[in-house]
């Protein structure tokens, strides 16, 4: 029994290792190998090459919006999303989070990226139905939209290089307010795509992606994620079950007494163990990288040995 489970264990890596390889290797731009080894997308890769296998959609960075029809709607009803987007974002709900608890995004916070969510994976949220009723029934409209928000992006503002650890779906932007210039843009595996007010974009956000506001005023979309199209029921069956059961657990707040998910409410709790590390990092930096990595040998050790 214990051959059988250590061979089970090492087919496990085998197709783990296999997997990583091929989405680092996936499109033109890719992460440095330490980077990769740790990115969240090698440990959601098996996942990953799953929904790549069976995806109706071809393997690119952008798509044509024209193959998503169901998505019309949005765009032309653009003026009625962007007025009640411009309503929150002078009443201030287009914003940081108040709270160590959206884990997904976290990051971007600390280069101006602000957002409002509408929905994440499950029933639009209590304030968005109060503060933007118009675009909550449009989203609801269209069941392949799964997540949406208004992200903002201000003069200055910059998302660093990476990749979104989830390939069951695909991302969509609608410019709302937007410089129009070419100053203010999305590169998706080294392709640039620059917002225009009441155009729409779809990409494939499991490429190495960044964007950034050189220009002087504000970049505001409607921000979604959209169902990936698959060609076997069986796996769309079981995306949406991952949908509804995994991905729902990173839902967060727009306000106080709104659902946190519980990969939120842990990251609340481990982001401290973070800034302990920070703090060791600025003590001795050596020290950190050798705690990091025995921790990082350790989990694999107890994994697969």
């Amino acid at each position: 029994m214990l051959a059988h489970l250590l061979e089970s264990r090492f087919i496990f890596l085998y197709a783990l290792v296999f997997a990583a390889a091929y989405v680092h290797l996936r499109g033109r731009v890719r992460h440095g190998f330490l980077r990769q080894l740790t990115d969240h997308s090698t440990f959601f890769a098996p996942y990953n090459v799953l929904m790549y296998a069976f995806s109706s959609v071809p393997s690119k960075p952008y798509l044509e919006v024209r193959d998503f029809p169901a998505l019309a709607p949005l765009a032309e009803q653009w003026r009625t999303i962007r007025d009640e987007a411009l309503q929150l974002q002078d009443a201030g709900y287009i914003r940081a989070a108040l709270k160590y608890n959206d884990a997904g995004f976290n990051s971007f916070f600390r280069t101006g990226w602000k957002r409002f969510y509408l929905k994440w994976y499950e029933d639009p949220l209590p304030s968005a139905r109060a503060l933007c009723p118009r675009t909550v029934a449009l989203l609801e409209s269209i069941p392949s939209v799964t997540g949406a928000m208004f992200a903002l992006l201000p003069p200055g503002g910059r998302l660093v290089r990476h990749r979104d650890p989830f390939a069951g779906s695909l991302r969509y932007h609608l410019g709302l307010v937007t410089p129009n210039s070419e100053r203010c843009y999305l590169s998706v595996d080294g392709q640039r795509y620059h917002w225009r007010d009441g155009e729409a974009v779809v990409f494939d956000e499991t490429y190495i992606h960044y964007a950034e506001n050189q220009a002087d005023a504000d970049r505001i979309i409607l921000f979604c994620d959209v169902e990936r199209p698959l060609r076997s029921r069986i796996v769309a069956a079981l995306n949406r079950w991952v949908s509804r059961h995994l991905v729902k657990a990173t839902a967060t707040q727009n306000v106080d007494g709104e659902r946190v998910g519980a990969v939120n409410v842990a990251f609340g709790y481990l982001y401290r163990v973070r800034l302990l590390g920070k703090r060791i990092k600025q003590w001795d930096a050596r020290a950190y990288y050798a705690i990091k990595w025995l921790m990082i040998g350790g989990l694999l050790y107890l994994v697969f040995f």
